[in-house]
């Protein structure tokens, strides 16, 4: 017992610092592995030599929702008490299906806990029957089953599963023992499951997911809005600024003509999203979800350093590389749409360092 749960702790720890999986809203996994079977409340002493495996089939209907059918063969040995021989030993082998609700407490991290409650229904055949002479060594047994379990995600098709399941019986015939007198009792058994999950098939991605993870997975640095607004009043023209509005993104509401994105600025000649910009454009993501009949044009601008034919390329793959950012995070592509001003209508001095910097901006226009 103690070597299975060191070998589980083990694993755990190991695929923590993996990637998380694509989650999609629904899929299809094919689950298979090992199990550490053991009586629990039985009339015989349990014994820790047993054995089984698993097949399982899981069909997730949303991220916290999911049904499984899980099917395996168990051995399970014990002995009459403490003083019998071993050689007397009693065995049961378990031929069982279980139907499985599954409950996800925390869907979209790359370790996810989960709940699981069910009914299963297996072939109990029995094994030496030193016991008793007075049983069926074949016979149904029904149970209930409870249970929690983590899946952890290598990468975007395999995820390790854990888990712990309690299953109690419809009867005290489990263990092919019955105690003296004893009326109504039910046998219980516990299992111990490590395998794999792999995902067949996948519908679409999910956007609750994608914008639960954006921001801590793709960004560790928060934008100084302070020093970014303190530039703006610095070197923007002040008849410009009476016809631009500059908003905070969390500030940001779907009656606003336009946007200027502070802080989802680019690199000299580059149009690779800085760090900086995801907390920006993860608020945008969250305002466009929520206003789902909003329609932007996104509009791309450079600062003056290069030909005019040169900058409205590059204003043109800024403005895409943001609309990339946001069907990634389940905005729909033809709410949106990108054009490139280039160099045209600086929002601040080109003749400055921070000047420039601030030119070289996103714009929102709804439409």
């Amino acid at each position: 017992m103690r070597k299975i749960s060191l070998l589980l702790s083990i694993l755990l720890i190991v695929a923590v610092d993996v990637s998380n999986a694509q989650l999609a809203k629904d899929s299809w996994a094919f689950g298979f592995g090992g199990t550490y079977p053991r009586f629990l409340s039985v009339n015989i002493q349990p014994l820790n030599s047993n054995i089984g495996g698993f097949l399982s089939l899981n069909r997730n209907f949303s991220e916290h929702v999911g049904l499984r059918f899980k099917t395996g063969y168990f051995h399970f040995e014990g002995k009459l008490d403490a003083a019998t021989p071993d050689i007397m030993k009693e065995a049961t082998n378990l031929i069982a299906g279980n139907l499985d609700l599954l409950y996800y407490l925390i869907p979209c991290e790359p370790v996810s806990p989960y709940l699981f409650a069910g009914a299963g229904i297996g072939l109990r055949i029995l094994k030496y029957n030193y016991l008793t002479r007075y049983l069926d060594e074949n016979e149904t047994v029904l149970s209930f089953n409870l249970g929690i379990g983590v899946e952890t995600a290598l990468d975007s098709d395999w995820k390790i599963m854990a888990e712990y399941g309690y299953h109690i019986t419809n009867n005290s015939e489990f263990d092919g023992a019955i105690g003296t007198g004893e009326i109504n009792g039910r046998d219980s058994y516990m299992g111990i499951s490590l395998g794999l999950l792999y995902f067949i098939d996948k519908g679409e991605p999910s956007k609750y997911c994608q914008l639960y993870s954006g921001i801590t997975q793709e960004n560790k640095d928060m934008t100084d809005y302070n020093k970014i607004e303190s530039m703006i009043i610095k070197h923007i023209p002040k008849e410009v600024v009476k016809e631009v509005a500059v908003e905070r993104p969390s500030k940001t509401t779907a009656t606003a003509e336009k946007w200027v994105l502070i802080g989802v600025n680019f690199d000299f000649n580059k149009s690779k999203l800085l760090p900086e910009s995801y907390p920006i454009l993860y608020d945008a993501a969250k305002t466009l979800l929520r206003n789902p009949d909003m329609k932007v044009e996104i509009q791309g601008y450079t600062d003056n350093v290069g030909s005019e034919s040169y900058n409205k390329k590059l204003g043109q793959k800024r403005a895409d590389a943001v609309k990339e950012y946001l069907v990634s995070k389940g905005v729909a592509a033809n709410r949106l749409s990108t054009t490139s001003f280039g160099e045209g209508n600086p929002v601040a001095d080109n003749k400055t360092a921070d000047g420039r910097a601030m030119n070289r901006r996103i714009e929102f226009k709804v439409q």
